[in-house]
């Protein structure tokens, strides 16, 4: 398989999608990883799998009909599987394995059978110091956005998941590229001000088009970087509430059709009112776990 990924919006041909199934239990609030989750644990709402399986095969049905090639992960049994984007990422041809949270090994074995139609010249991990992991990494052609955490308590924060070695890491291995990292608000315990990753707070849509939450950055400066980059014009602002719910982590099949969450009003009628083809499907109980339509996809080729 030769990989080809160089932005988020070309046409997309072969994904990894990731699995509900034999999700395990509701996990105890220890073992939460964000607060979103930790919300729900609480609340007695967390999403049962049965909701969740049949969300990601809306998902799954969508791609059958845009004619791309869908890989799943291998089931592990009681062990989620949904938020494939964590666990490793393509940029150009080339495959990164992540430095995932060690809970999560088990996931990346999962897809081993993937990675092994690869070259494997093509497929680097990092040294173990380097956190990194896809949700945090945006390309734009030239451009590889990053979402990091720079204040000094980062170890103690398992909501910062790429440190300042997985942005140098990413500069090294690609040269050529402008790699521009951003400092994102961290929390432990408010979901709503927490961005887990770049892409709870930022995504490109289209050609020229973005989705930001102004807020989601800790340095106004990265937020103005962008809008210089893409034109305020060409940016949709989400709100604190819109962010909670995830209206940034929407998912490009092509440059002109997006698949988003049927209940993103505002959102969806931007994207139609600039020609964009919406997708809906529902994935509100996903969006429990703080991820979304971004997060349980591993694009390998797009045109």
């Amino acid at each position: 398989m030769i990989l080809n990924v160089k932005n988020e919006t070309s046409r997309l041909r072969a994904v990894v999608l990731g699995s509900a199934l034999n999700n395990g239990p509701t996990p105890t609030a220890d073992e939460a990883y964000d607060p979103k989750s930790l919300e729900h644990i609480l609340a007695g709402t967390y999403p049962v799998e049965a909701d969740m399986v049949d969300e990601m095969e809306a998902f799954n049905q969508v791609f059958q009909r845009y004619n791309v090639k869908v890989f799943r992960p291998e089931m592990i049994e009681n062990y989620n599987q949904i938020f494939t984007r964590d666990i490793g990422f393509v940029i150009d041809d080339i495959f990164i394995k992540a430095n995932i949270l060690p809970d999560r090994n088990r996931e990346l074995d999962a897809i081993q059978y993937v990675i092994d139609q690869i070259d494997p010249k093509k497929v680097v991990r990092p040294p173990d110091d380097v956190h990194i992991e896809g949700g945090d990494v945006m390309l734009w052609n030239d451009y590889i956005f990053i979402g990091t955490y720079k204040g000094s308590d980062y170890s103690s924060f398992i909501t910062a998941r790429t440190n300042m070695a997985g942005v140098n890491y990413i500069k090294n291995l690609f040269p050529h590229k402008i790699v521009k990292e951003f400092d994102l608000v961290k929390s432990k315990l408010e979901a709503r001000d927490n961005a887990l990753h770049l892409d709870c707070c930022f995504q490109p849509v289209g050609k020229n088009k973005g989705i930001i939450y102004k807020s989601g950055f800790r340095e106004e400066a990265d937020y103005v970087y962008l809008v210089n980059l893409f034109g305020k014009e060409n940016l949709f602002h989400i709100t604190r509430d819109e962010m909670y719910h995830m209206n940034s982590n929407v998912f490009s099949i092509d440059e002109n059709v997006v698949v988003s969450e049927r209940n993103f009003t505002r959102l969806n009628n931007w994207l139609r009112d600039n020609g964009f083809v919406v997708e809906e499907i529902p994935y509100a109980e996903i969006a429990k776990q703080e991820g979304l339509l971004r997060c349980s996809t591993l694009p390998l080729i797009r045109d």
